[in-house]
């Protein structure tokens, strides 16, 4: 029973990218209450937060401060394409969906 409630939780992942480096790191992720507190602490700092289960939970397992693997570089360029457009104030030619986002 309790696997079941855990699969249900929340599950926050945070990326970091900084322009060359070679890939976005897993920066903090959480299950429950600190996947809660990652993604409230995100919010009060405008960080924007995405939500796509399949994507969080294959970016689950990276190891913290560790690169994101190549089979994930797609959908998380797409991500940060559009975060870019938006922040710039341009309007994205799309809007990332969590389907969008399922690089399964």
């Amino acid at each position: 029973m309790q696997a079941d409630e855990d699969r249900k939780r929340t599950l926050a992942v945070a990326l970091k990218y900084a322009p060359g480096a070679a890939a976005p790191s897993v920066v903090a992720k959480g299950r429950g209450l600190i996947a809660d507190e990652i993604i409230a602490r995100a919010k009060e700092h405008g960080i924007y937060v995405h939500e796509s289960p399949a994507l969080v939970a294959l970016l689950a397992e990276v190891d913290l401060d560790q690169h994101i693997p190549p089979q994930l570089y797609l959908a998380v360029a797409q991500l940060l394409a559009w975060l870019y457009q938006v922040e710039r104030g341009e309007v994205p030619a799309f809007s990332p969906s969590a389907d969008e986002m399922n690089p399964g």
